[in-house]
């Protein structure tokens, strides 16, 4: 039986990640053996950037909530105490929209906070 090289399947496989490399400078845009590893390292900070933008935003809504609750007279973490108290169940990300747009609406879920904690 005859033996079949594998040249095809490499310059394929080369192709792809000098493809995924392209706008790199330098050798890391032509040399596979350096491109491999800088596509290998931005892929892998890509996954870990997807689960760092939840964080983030996160902590952009609870700065929010906190510069909106302190105007009303509250710390952040009396402000989400008393609305667990009052039963009212909006997440972080809805509140901090209202903090932002509507003050007048975060004002009376404000209060309405206020008065379960007192």
């Amino acid at each position: 039986m005859a033996r079949i090289k594998g040249g095809m399947n490499a310059k394929k496989k080369h192709n792809r990640v000098l493809k995924m490399a392209k706008g790199y400078r330098g050798a890391r845009s032509k040399q596979y053996r350096v491109a491999k590893q800088s596509v290998m390292r931005a892929l892998a900070s890509s996954y870990e950037g997807r689960k760092q933008r939840k964080r983030q935003f996160r902590q952009l809504w609870i700065a929010r909530i906190n510069a909106a609750a302190r105007i009303n007279g509250l710390s952040y973490s009396k402000f989400m105490y008393g609305l667990k108290l009052a039963g009212v169940e909006m997440n972080r990300k809805v509140l901090s929209d209202m903090a932002v747009n509507d003050a007048e609406g975060f004002a009376k879920i404000a209060e309405l906070a206020k008065s379960k904690i007192a």
